[in-house]
Formats: structure tokens, sequence, C-alpha cells
């Protein structure tokens, strides 16, 4: 790789990964850098001072200077051919094996991820750039060394990018000495090798962005675009990007964030498992949010079902697509007797989101693909969506998605020791590289991380009492049972796995996120990161 003027990079550049970061590549993203980073720092130091506010008796409410766009009549532009069919999108990380399996899982759109679902080592986040390069040239393919190669379908599904969001970096890419945003990078990548060729194929460069907070992070990344389409020559609209609707905040600006975007819109996503993390995280001192056993937090409950139906009429208003959450449900191929009822519930859900008039959905993996897809058939037929369906009927006003305290249910002891299982082998999951971690027949990610170990936090900050005559929930309750669930991993996975999976540095971590509650730390991965090379 051929030095750039400005640039560090502190990982190796051998192989494959030097015609990732060529010269020209690393002087794109540098230059990204240098015209957004100012901006991206003012971005998230109003998020720390919205969150002040929060944490002294603050709320949150639909902005009154936006209120001409909320009510304004206007559309997004219209979605381009490769984009208007997205029954089902499957999503995961882009290791070589999961790039070739999702692409051919017969699903419309596959959410390619640099982010919840990627443990950001240096060779999982350059080694996923080769992958997406070779996955768009149709040159990929997996041996697994027993004569079983593995290539793409003539069909394939449309990849979708997820680069990391605003409040991530780069640590190994310094820009005039300081780290590169994580977005930036991921984003400026495959947009500079993949972009024009994609567009040769009759698709695109499309993304989705998220964990974005306010307008204005969405008016950051259309402002990226735009230069990033002049600097290639390309036509201003070209990208389409898909906003995950995905931190409490975001909820009270659907419609603005849209406008933000409106030349280069995909729409808006149902992002639930950290839109329920959010929850926790905005309202962190107020007991009021408090939830229970976080399997008890579903779709339906009063607040997630405002959210998904406010989400469907902003976007089918605006001429956008509304896309559902995630089935996280892994099917097993061993033990099959455990698949008949969590398929039922993926039925279910995937029903309700037809029914109310969302345009596809997700799902975690190929298998749950036509289970998905038959829903959205009985619903859609022939159609490619359903934005003529505006759900007029539909009023939700802020105390509708505030009503975190009308949520039934109650907190258990198997509640707080799934929470503690789950949140310390997703972590060892996460050090080991892997971010995408099966869990008990469950897709793991970040997201589903910080659902457990906020709510840990919550519960020891509030006082709450474990139903049914239970303890009170406090840090030595917690560290006495984290004991007792590290044991039950051992003989889970056994003593040689074990030995190697960095359970203390996972305990030591879990306990730095879930414990100490006069601090909240904002995202689990961000200490996590020094661990990992």
């Amino acid at each position: 790789m051929a030095q750039v003027e400005g640039v560090e990079i502190g990982g190796p550049v051998e192989g494959r990964h030097a015609e990732v970061l060529s010269a020209e590549a690393v002087e794109f993203v540098a230059g990204l850098h240098r015209r957004f980073e100012s901006t991206r720092h003012e971005l998230l130091r109003r998020r720390a001072e919205r969150q002040a506010a929060l944490d002294h008796g603050g709320t949150l409410d639909f902005l009154e200077d936006t209120r001409e766009v909320r009510e304004g009549d206007w559309e997004v532009a219209p979605a381009p051919p490769a984009l208007r069919k997205r029954w089902v999108e499957i999503t995961g990380p882009t290791d070589l094996k999961m790039t070739i399996g999702a692409l051919n899982s017969g699903a419309d759109g596959w959410m390619a991820d640099f982010e919840d679902s990627l443990s950001p080592t240096w060779a999982n986040i350059v080694g996923g750039q080769v992958n997406l390069i070779d996955a768009v040239n149709r040159t990929i393919e997996f041996d697994a060394g027993d004569g079983d190669v593995r290539r793409l379908n003539d069909e394939i599904a449309t990849p979708l990018i997820r680069p990391r969001g605003w409040h991530l970096i780069e640590k190994h890419v310094l820009v005039d000495g300081k780290p590169i945003a994580g977005g930036l990078f991921d984003f400026g990548l495959y947009f500079f090798h993949n972009a024009k060729a994609l567009l040769d194929q009759g698709s695109g460069p499309f993304f989705y962005l998220p964990k974005m907070e306010s307008h204005l992070e969405a008016r950051l990344w259309n402002d990226v675009f735009v230069h990033a389409q002049e600097a290639l020559g390309l036509d201003r609209g070209t990208i389409k990007a898909t906003v995950l609707i995905e931190t409490f905040p975001a909820a009270f600006e659907m419609d603005e964030i849209l406008y933000e975007l409106r030349e280069h819109s995909g729409g808006l996503n149902a992002g639930r498992w950290d839109y329920i993390f959010s929850a926790i995280k905005s309202f962190r001192h107020s007991p009021e949010f408090v939830q229970p056993n976080r399997s008890q937090v579903t779709m339906t409950v009063p607040f997630m079902r405002a959210y998904s139906e406010l989400l469907v009429r902003t976007c089918h208003r605006r001429g956008a697509h509304a896309m559902g959450g995630m089935a996280a449900f892994i099917p097993s191929r061993r033990r099959p007797e455990i698949n008949e009822g969590a398929l039922a519930k993926v039925t279910e859900d995937k029903e309700r989101e037809a029914g109310d008039g969302f345009d596809g959905t997700w799902v975690a993996h190929p298998d749950t693909v036509g289970t998905a897809r038959a829903e959205f058939e009985k619903v859609m037929g022939d159609a490619d969506n359903q934005l003529e369906r505006k759900r007029e009927d539909v009023s939700v006003s802020a105390a509708d998605l505030l009503d975190v305290k009308a949520t039934p249910g109650e907190v258990t002891e198997e509640g707080l020791r799934d929470n503690i299982n789950i949140g310390i082998q997703y972590i060892s999951s996460w050090l080991r590289g892997n971010g995408a971690a099966g869990i008990h027949n469950m897709m793991e990610d970040a997201a589903t991380a910080e659902i457990s170990r906020s709510q840990v936090w919550h519960w020891i900050r509030h006082g709450v009492t474990l139903a049914d005559g239970g303890p009170l929930v406090t840090e030595e309750l917690v560290r006495r049972w984290e004991d007792e669930e590290l044991e039950k991993i051992r003989e889970e996975v056994g003593d040689e796995f074990f030995a190697n999976s960095r359970a203390e540095e996972s305990k030591h971590l879990f306990e730095g996120v879930a414990l100490g509650t006069e601090t909240f730390v904002n995202f689990l991965t961000i200490p996590a990161y020094d661990y990992i090379d």
C-alpha cells in the first residue's frame, strides 16, 4: 500500500487487504474524515446535552421548530427497481461463509453488517470489505476443505451495507493524528470500490444507517452522500439509505429524518432491539421506565406498538418503505422439537407486520426466510410493497411513545439469570471475534446484549424486587449469580472451550456495564473495543 499523507494505518495490510486499502481508496476515506469529522463531534456533543437534560427530569416530544416539515406535503424520491420489493431481508456479518449463505438464502435483500453483528477486529473489518468486493464481482467462494465449495447462485439477495454508527471509531486508522469514524471508513471503502460496478449490474450502492438520534445526524449522512457521489462522478440520489429507527429520540423525528435524506431515502426500519435498549438508556434515572423480563417486551406492548404503527404511517405518507423488525430465532437441525413453537411465533410476528402495512421484514437465519415470505405473500399477492396503505387510522402521541410503564409483565429470577448468562456469553463471543452469536437458539448481537446488561443496571438502580417473593436485585446478588451462570456455561460448552473463552474478561466487562449504578456506560462495545485487535 502506498503511503497517503497524514494517514497512519496501525493494522497489518497484507494480501487482499492492500487492494482494499489502495492509496486512492485511503485518500477517499481520509477526505471524508477531513470534511465531516468536526460536524460528527458537534452532533455527538448535542447527544450528550440532550441526555443530560433527560437525566435531570427532561422528556422527549415532537420538535416545535420542525412542525412545517411534519405537516408539509412532500415525498421521498421513488425507489429504484432493485429496491421496490423487499419482502424479506436477511441480516448478518460480512465473513466469507455468511456472506455467501445470506446472498444465496432466497431473501430479497441482505443487510451486510459492519455494526451490531460484527466484532470490529481489524481482520473482520477489512476482510469484510474483501468479501463484499468479491461478492459484487461474483468471484466469491468458500472452500470448506472437504470438497464442499460454495459459490453464488444466479439469483442473489440485494446487498445493503450497514456501516458503524456515528459514535464508533476505527482505531487502526488515524487521519492527521485522529481516529477516523468507523461509519465513514466502512461506507467510504465499500462505496469507492463497488458503486460503479453495482450500477452496471442494475443495482446500486444501498445502505442501512444505524443509531441516529436526530434529523441533524441524518443531514450529516446526506451531506456525506452528496460529497461521495460528486467525488466519483455519480448522479445525486444514486445512493439509497434505509434508516433504522432504533433510538428513543429518533422516534420523535421520523418525518424529519426522511426529509433530510429525501433524495437518498430507502425508508425506515423498526430496529426493535436497540429501541428497547434506548428506552432504558434515555430514561435511565426514571423508575417509570423500568421494564419486565426482556422476553416480555414484545412488539405488541403499548409503547412498541405505538412506535411501529407510527413508523408505517410516517413512511407511507412520504412514499417510503417501512421495514419490520428482526426474527432472531435460529432453527435447530439437531433438535427439531424446539422449532415448531418458535416458528409459530415467527409466523405470528410476520403476520402482524404484514397486516400492519410493513413492506418487508428482517430474519436472522436462512431457514426462516420462507416462513416470513409466506406471511407477506398472503397480504401482498403480486404487489411489490404496500405504499398505497397510508394507515390514516393511526394516531400516535408523544405520551403513547413514552408509555413504557404500561408494559405488562414482571421481573423474575429466570429473567435476571438469562440477562447475566446471555450478557457474559455474548461479550465472550464478541471478544473472540464473533459478533453474531447463537445462544439458546437465538441470534444474539450487540443490541440484544445491550438490553440484557442495561436491564440489570436499571433493576439495581431502581431497587426492583424479583417476583414471587424473590430477593431484591443488588450488585451482590448479580455477582453471586454470575459465578453460578458461568458454571452452567462451562458445563454446556465443555472445559476446553471454556478455557479459551476469555470468561474472566467477559465477566469483568459485563460488570463494568451492568453494575456501578451511578454511571451508565452508553454502549458496551466502546469499552470492549479496547480488548480486541
